[in-house]
């Protein structure tokens, strides 16, 4: 596809820019992808990942994300190839807390009863939300692009300006990568590490509401593999598995699942949770194009992917 083809150009091959990009493609217009990284490098493929609007901003701007999103994956989760399930499971909390305001839009949301909840956990609650294979689903998201038109090209940048001239449109959903490229100091990385183990029955997921402690303690079952997590560490840029994190995520899970204590580990995944005070879906004027900002999810960006991206190729 020659660039003067082109109607809009996405910076950034997450499940952000990638969403984004399906939307623009599918409403007819001319799209390609450039991103430093391919799908399988991003933040995006490391993440869990389950709905959930958690620690993110502006509030009502979220609630309407993260509806549209919710009932985009809901319908997803009819087709096994796309990665998207509906999962039952509990949230807990080893302190009284009150119920989630997003818990009524979830299937069969109930607070537990004491019976139902591990050893050292006051509150929980049980629901249905859609739990996604995150790898599966960014494959399943490109090739629903590709098969509306669209690219994907590895091309780093460093500035938007490079961009300009390219599209009429420049749609930035360059992650942690709008740092440099905007800049936008306000920008910050929330490292979160992460240990996939074999499944040995697990079918449903358990989640503990720890507020901001950077111990975080959740396992998803993805089929035949066990997501376990996890940190969140505030401005912290290593990308690498760290050892001692991975033992101490098992050692977590395990006290609420003893059957994890010795489940083989098949992987270790990193990702650095792009965070700012407020997600930036906004527009502006660099040079003869118009520039949309998309980013700055934290770790609700498979949460917010859909209803960001309605709101960005929205007819104007």
């Amino acid at each position: 596809m020659s660039r003067t083809d082109l109607d809009a150009l996405i910076i950034g091959a997450g499940v952000s820019g990638l969403t984004t990009a399906v939307c623009l493609a599918e409403a007819g217009r001319r799209v390609e992808i450039w991103a430093a990284e391919p799908p399988e490098r991003t933040t995006s493929y490391a993440a869990g990942a389950m709905w959930g609007p958690y620690l993110v901003e502006p509030v009502d701007r979220v609630r309407v994300w993260s509806a549209q999103t919710l009932e985009v994956l809901r319908h997803l989760a009819t087709d096994p190839a796309t990665g998207v399930r509906l999962v039952s499971g509990i949230e807990a909390s080893r302190t009284p807390v009150e119920p989630p305001e997003w818990g009524s839009q979830l299937d069969g949301f109930r607070m537990c009863e004491p019976s139902e909840l591990p050893d050292g956990f006051a509150t929980g609650c049980r629901y249905t939300a859609p739990l996604v294979d995150m790898p599966v689903y960014l494959g399943y998201l490109r090739r629903r692009l590709e098969a509306a038109g669209g690219e994907i090209a590895i091309r780093r940048i460093h500035s938007l300006g490079e961009a300009v001239g390219v599209a009429p449109v420049i749609v930035n959903c360059s992650g942690m990568g709008a740092r440099d490229l905007v800049p936008d100091p306000d920008l910050t990385p929330i490292r979160g590490q992460l240990v996939v183990v074999e499944n040995l029955g697990i079918t449903e997921f358990f989640s503990e509401e720890t507020g901001p402690s950077p111990d975080l303690l959740h396992f998803y079952p993805q089929g035949e593999t066990l997501v376990l997590g996890g940190t969140a560490q505030p401005g912290e840029w290593n990308r690498e598995p760290d050892p001692e994190t991975a033992a101490a995520i098992v050692a977590r899970c395990a006290d609420v699942e003893p059957r994890l204590r010795n489940a083989r580990v098949v992987e270790h995944r990193v990702g650095l949770r792009p965070t700012r005070p407020y997600v930036r879906v906004e527009e502006e004027q660099l040079g003869d194009a118009k520039v949309v900002h998309n980013y700055g999810h934290g770790g609700a960006g498979l949460t917010l992917s859909w209803g960001c991206a309605f709101e960005i190729a929205r007819p104007t």
